[in-house]
């Protein structure tokens, strides 16, 4: 625009208003792409005061059918590292796991003082929350589309999975039947964030294992020196973990830049919210990168937000990282990308079957799977997926009836 416009005008700053009008434009910031590393340094949670005050908690999924059950519940002592991996089903509603959660962990360790965990369905249920709030316990959840905050868990929940596929590599069987050991393994393992192992941390001392009979597992740890011994490692623990945290923050803020929002400030959220099962990227692909604008009503903490959402999005959460927002510099009120009037609670735009295309049969090494070529239209847009017989016949019988599936 400014090689045009130089051919035939100039004025003082022309080159400078340019631009400055080009960043304004309300269609030019909802389409262009960033080239830049998210937004927002790093912020690092309190370091608890004592064992199993603080912890976190999250589910591992998707797992096969071993002895009934299907997932896995993970907790981690933010201080000592301990984890406690308990075998669940993944249709557990939040009464049976607060069941579980008194039986495993309060009654070994006794009520902590806060739990983070993600915004799984379990754990935003009302009972969750009332629950925990008579036992006293503070619900931290992360905020919207941010699992960065929930980060301890999902590392552990990496190497869990690791230990579980070397165990049934080499011994076979069932993974329930691995859990035990597993847990063992990681809370005798040195950790770099607390320069020891977490069992060490937990009880004063690494427990004995086959590999080394020696003679720690004889000390004797009775006495005045047992007090002061567990004093000095809190204090030892305290400050490795909170070496870790700088040493971790520096490499995050090496590219990061700090970006900051006023109350009543206007701000875009990203179009990736929106993705679903049913939007394919064929759908998606020349939609708008960002919706909004949005009115900034509140600053929750350092890098979060809560936004003024319409009613359409009453069910969903208003707190986001300041990575998901983008400031709005047009001064007109219109949005150019609007909300779609079929979004769902779970931000999902529910896709309407049109008609069946084609069938066909994928052969694999044992079994025939029976696949559908089936056209949706999703929000307007028609798009084409290939789809189980099986599920689709599901579906069928959910939609139609017994006889129309058939």
């Amino acid at each position: 625009m400014y090689r045009d416009l130089k051919r035939y005008y100039h004025w003082v700053g022309m080159k400078k208003d340019v631009a400055n009008w080009v960043a304004a434009c309300n269609v030019c910031q909802l389409v262009k792409a960033e080239h830049q590393v998210p937004s927002g340094m790093l912020q690092s949670l309190p370091i608890p005061e004592w064992k199993w005050d603080m912890i976190t908690m999250d589910f591992v999924v998707g797992l096969p059918i071993s002895q009934t059950k299907d997932a896995i519940w993970v907790i981690v002592d933010r201080l000592t590292k301990c984890v406690r991996f308990l075998a669940i089903k993944k249709t557990d509603g939040s009464a049976v796991l607060a069941r579980k959660y008194v039986q495993e962990i309060v009654r070994l360790y006794g009520v902590p003082v806060s739990i983070v965990s993600d915004r799984d369905p379990k754990f935003t249920s009302e009972f969750w929350n009332a629950f925990q709030k008579e036992m006293g316990t503070r619900v931290h959840m992360s905020t919207a589309y941010h699992p960065q905050t929930d980060g301890q868990s999902e590392r552990t929940i990496q190497t869990l999975e690791d230990l579980l596929r070397m165990c049934v590599l080499d011994w076979g069987g069932h993974w329930v039947d691995h859990l035990s050991l597993v847990e063992f393994a990681y809370n005798n393992s040195y950790q770099a964030s607390i320069g020891m192992a977490p069992y060490e941390a937990l009880y004063g001392r690494p427990c004995r294992t086959p590999l080394c009979w020696t003679q720690v597992g004889e000390r004797s740890t009775l006495g005045a020196s047992f007090v002061e011994e567990t004093t000095e490692k809190i204090r030892v623990l305290k400050l490795n973990m909170r070496e870790a945290q700088d040493r971790q923050k520096s490499y995050a803020d090496k590219r990061r830049k700090e970006l900051k929002f006023e109350v009543r400030d206007r701000v875009y959220l990203k179009m990736a919210l929106l993705r679903g099962p049913n939007r394919s990227i064929t759908a998606t692909k020349l939609s708008p990168r960002y919706m909004g604008p949005f009115r900034i009503v509140e600053r929750v903490g350092p890098v979060t937000y809560r936004l003024e959402l319409p009613e359409i999005m009453h069910a969903f959460h208003k707190v986001f990282h300041v990575s998901m927002l983008k400031k709005c510099l047009h001064r007109g009120d219109e949005a150019v990308a609007e909300i779609p009037s079929d979004l769902q609670p779970n931000l999902t735009v529910e896709a309407r079957l049109l008609r069946v295309l084609e069938r066909r049969v994928n052969e694999l090494r044992r079994k025939k799977i029976s696949m559908m070529r089936v056209l949706w239209d999703c929000g307007g847009v028609q798009e084409e997926t290939w789809e189980p017989e099986e599920m689709m016949k599901a579906r069928f019988k959910k939609w139609f009836g017994k006889q129309a599936a058939t």
